[in-house]
């Protein structure tokens, strides 16, 4: 059996070929820009950019399952490319944004629901893995961390469970190589809900020193991110903060389940990187 990887220089990705590749299971990896990935000895490395049909077919040549990023773009051509190669399994890394009620309004969502929708018009078995924040996501603090030992944040006390980059790659390699769990979707969350001044809290003591959480206005906010963050998507995130304000996130116990064990906690995750938000 051979999976190809997409995204393999994304933190999922990467971890989910190490992981194959640990497991004695065959793995390509992909990537838009193969020539930057580091893949373990053996692993090959080849060109696939989910915008751009042309490079598909030898990507996907002679693959038995893939592991897939929700590009919209070009997923038409993606699956009819799989189809013909004989892939007979499809693990799509969604968003559990696709659970709210107007996906197609939800910038967030739109992407994923989109692809979400044409693996279910393949004949080709998907499995869809929905997780809700990602641990990781904090690493957009650092800089403001490391210049000023200050975070601002539009809504302290927004909500999310935050999951482990580790914890979904070892979702994915579950549901990759067990059979009776393919065909399913898997809502995936992290161990706890916790506002985002209580992780900065958390990445404080995990760095050993002091980080102040900053209120800033919607307003303020949006124009410090305004070089890297559409406006579209500064907007959505903002609703959804607005909307978990001071509401616990839920807790699924979907990664568990999958992996077996007990998820990683964000303070596991804050203490494994905290020299990102040191001086």
């Amino acid at each position: 059996m051979l999976t190809l990887v997409t995204g393999s220089r994304g933190r999922v990705g990467s971890a989910l070929v190490r992981l194959l590749h640990r497991g004695g299971h065959g793995v390509r990896a992909a990537s838009r820009t193969p020539a930057r990935l580091t893949p373990p000895a053996g692993v090959p490395a080849v060109a696939c950019d989910l915008a751009d049909p042309t490079t598909f077919a030898a990507a996907l040549d002679g693959v038995d399952s893939v592991f897939l990023y929700a590009e919209a773009a070009g997923i038409d051509a993606f699956l009819a490319q799989a189809e013909a190669a004989g892939v007979a399994h499809i693990v799509l890394l969604s968003s559990s944004a696709v659970l709210g009620p107007d996906p197609h309004a939800d910038p967030v969502a739109r992407s994923h629901h989109a692809v979400e929708q044409a693996l279910a018009g393949s004949p080709v078995t998907s499995t869809l893995l929905r997780p809700g924040a990602f641990a990781a996501n904090a690493y957009q603090w650092a800089g403001a961390v490391r210049a000023h030992g200050a975070v601002g944040l539009p809504y302290p006390h927004s909500h999310t469970s935050p999951i482990h980059e580790r914890d979904l790659a070892e979702a994915a390699l579950a549901v990759l190589t067990e059979p009776r769990l393919q065909g399913s979707a898997y809502h995936l969350t992290g161990p706890r809900s916790l506002t985002a001044a209580e992780q900065v809290g958390l990445l404080a003591a995990a760095s050993g020193r002091p980080i102040k959480v900053d209120a800033v206005s919607r307003t303020a906010w949006k124009s410090s991110v305004a070089p890297y963050v559409s406006d579209e998507l500064a907007e959505g995130l903002l609703a959804l903060w607005a909307a978990t304000d001071g509401s616990p996130a839920e807790v699924t116990g979907g990664t568990e389940k999958l992996t077996g064990r007990p998820a990683r906690t964000f303070a596991a995750w804050a203490a494994e990187h905290a020299a990102a938000f040191r001086d």
